[in-house]
């Protein structure tokens, strides 16, 4: 990469981010920021049926003298919960001078360290080809996020990704915690099986597409000769005119469509990202949205 996307200055912009923003992480991706298990918090969620062996003392005995059955009372359970952060780095995220690939890393690095701070820990992961690598493990805490969290401008773009293909072979634990999915989605492999196998999981789930101001608004007129951006062999010549221009548009937007509608109906999050905006203005507006910051 060209720059170096997590250094100081971008650090010191996050943690003024977290700063104002406070006590409304929990709240920026909708539910309750809490385990979708029941354990030994004080919130009452629910009942079960008493099963011999259970703690007696968590008996609902005014339901029993109203309906003589032995009721248990369940409450959420407050363990700790894990983010998982996947990377789409295939080269297409490299396109228009690294922005795109940049802003990935950094978005990635900004919900780390907005989870880190609501006291999760934080997994980051690369999609490369079909493999899915681990580059950051289960980290909590900010001591451990600033020691560990540089590593992400290590990550090299090339390449295809397959994202379902990458992650449905992983371990993902049931309802504990967040997924973001970061790609640019500008691809014909599969990954809708992905994001079903997230959701399956009971797992709150984001998916960010990251797209350049060029992709999204393209300035490029004339005859030209394209060049696949994961397949340097393709090569594909073109004039660009108004008709083209139209056509493109039309396409750029049905991918965004296709798969905000996806996210939608799996009662995922989608979030659309331009390289050229700051990381800062990015999240107050995602906040904004939410109805958490006015």
């Amino acid at each position: 990469m060209a720059n170096v996307a997590i250094n100081e200055a971008f650090l010191q912009r996050v943690e003024m981010l977290q700063t104002i923003l406070k006590n409304n992480v929990a709240g920026m991706f909708g539910g309750n920021h809490r385990s979708k298990t029941f354990g030994s918090s004080c919130e009452f969620v629910d009942y079960r049926n008493y099963i011999p062996g259970d703690d007696i003392t968590k008996i609902d005995w005014n339901a029993y003298a109203r309906f003589e059955t032995l009721y248990l009372k369940l409450y959420l359970d407050e363990r700790q919960l894990h983010t998982k952060i996947y990377i789409d780095v295939s080269q297409s995220m490299a396109y228009g001078e690294a922005k795109k690939a940049e802003m990935a890393l950094q978005i990635a690095a900004t919900l780390a360290y907005l989870s880190v701070t609501e006291l999760d820990k934080v997994s980051i992961f690369t999609i490369r080809g079909s493999e899915v690598t681990e580059v950051i493990s289960a980290i909590s805490g900010r001591e451990r996020y600033f020691a560990e969290i540089t590593k992400l401008n290590e990550i090299e773009f090339g390449g295809d990704c397959f994202i379902s293909e990458g992650i449905l072979p992983t371990r993902v634990g049931y309802g504990d915690g967040l997924s973001v999915i970061i790609s640019d989605f500008l691809t014909d492999n599969n990954y809708e099986n992905a994001i079903d196998y997230l959701a399956d999981k009971k797992r709150d789930l984001l998916c960010v597409q990251v797209l350049t101001a060029e992709e999204l608004k393209p300035k490029i007129r004339g005859k030209n000769v394209f060049y696949d951006s994961e397949n340097g062999a393709k090569s594909y010549r073109k004039n660009i005119n108004r008709d083209i221009i139209r056509a493109y548009y039309e396409a750029v937007q049905y991918v965004q469509d296709r798969l905000r509608n996806y996210c939608n109906a799996r009662g995922a999050e989608y979030l659309l990202v331009r390289d050229d905006k700051p990381i800062d203005e990015i999240f107050f507006e995602r906040f904004t949205e939410l109805g958490v910051l006015k």
